[in-house]
């Protein structure tokens, strides 16, 4: 039987763009509670794409060429079947495809060790919008791995 459809939360437009994905990206960075941390971090990575003297702009058109360039269009999910589990590939949902294109970006930026937050997010996103950088890399191994295990597709349920 199928699970029942969750209630989502719904996010409200961040203060300064007005758009409910960045008030998603600040969510997904805010850690503990501390929702001006976040803002901080995502309004001055938006400030240094803003001020890049190559590949910068509007932060607000870099980001969402970012996500839709780090969101994986396919993905591969473990199904059992008489006793031997095989992964099997499915077309990923817009609400999952952009939670973990936002997902991966974070995780991209914190794996930079050394520098600030807000210029390690800059950083991958800029990377990110010209399909590159560790998130769109992410992205192509889902598919990769999607595109391998094609012969078990007819397992989707």
């Amino acid at each position: 039987m199928r699970r029942p459809i969750k209630n989502r939360n719904v996010v409200q437009p961040d203060i300064k763009f007005g758009s409910v994905d960045v008030e998603r990206l600040i969510n997904y960075i805010m850690l503990r509670g501390q929702k001006e941390t976040a803002r901080k971090i995502v309004y001055g990575a938006f400030e240094e794409i803003k001020n890049a003297k190559e590949g910068g702009g509007d932060p607000l058109e870099i980001f969402n060429t970012a996500l839709r360039n780090a969101g994986p269009q396919m993905e591969v999910r473990s199904r059992r079947v008489g006793g031997a589990n095989y992964q099997v590939p499915r077309e990923v949902r817009p609400e999952r495809r952009h939670a973990l294109a936002l997902r991966w970006i974070i995780n991209a930026a914190r794996g930079q060790k050394g520098i600030p937050m807000h210029s390690a997010l800059a950083k991958e996103l800029m990377m990110a919008a010209r399909e590159e950088g560790a998130a769109v890399k992410k992205k192509e191994d889902t598919h990769k791995m999607a595109e391998a295990n094609r012969a078990f597709a007819h397992f989707a349920w």
